[in-house]
C-alpha cells in the first residue's frame, strides 16, 4: 500500500496536481482547486485544526497520514507536512488507497 501511495503523490507531483505546505494549500483551498487534502501526523495542532476547519467549511475530504520525514522525500520536498491534490482522479485513487490501508491496519479485509 505504502509504495502505491509513494507512487500515486509522485506521479501527482510530477503532473502538476500537487501543492505542499500550509499556506499554499490554504490559498489553493479557497479558491477551490483541491480535492484531497492530506496533513501528517506530526502537523502542529494548530496548523492541523485551522486546515482541518478550512476543508470542512470548503467540503474537501482531508486525512491525517504518514509524517513529514516519510512523504516530503517522495515528491521532492523537505519538511512539508500538508499536501493538497488538485486532481479528482488522483484524489480519488489516494484516498481510496489511505482507507484501504486503515481497513487493514484495524483487522478488516480488502474486498
Amino acid at each position: 500500500m505504502r509504495n502505491k501511495l509513494d507512487s500515486y503523490l509522485g506521479f501527482a507531483k510530477k503532473s502538476g496536481n500537487l501543492v505542499s505546505g500550509t499556506n499554499t494549500c490554504l490559498v489553493t483551498m479557497k479558491k477551490g482547486k483541491v480535492r484531497l487534502l492530506m496533513i501528517t501526523e506530526d502537523t502542529s495542532e494548530n496548523t492541523a485544526a485551522k486546515l482541518k476547519k478550512e476543508a470542512e467549511r470548503q467540503k474537501i475530504p482531508y486525512r491525517v497520514y504518514g509524517n513529514s520525514d516519510e512523504l516530503s522525500p517522495v515528491i521532492g520536498e523537505s519538511g512539508r507536512s500538508v499536501f493538497g491534490i488538485t486532481d479528482a482522479n488522483f484524489a480519488g485513487v489516494i484516498l481510496k488507497e489511505i482507507d484501504q490501508g486503515r481497513l487493514c491496519e484495524k483487522g478488516g479485509s480488502r474486498v
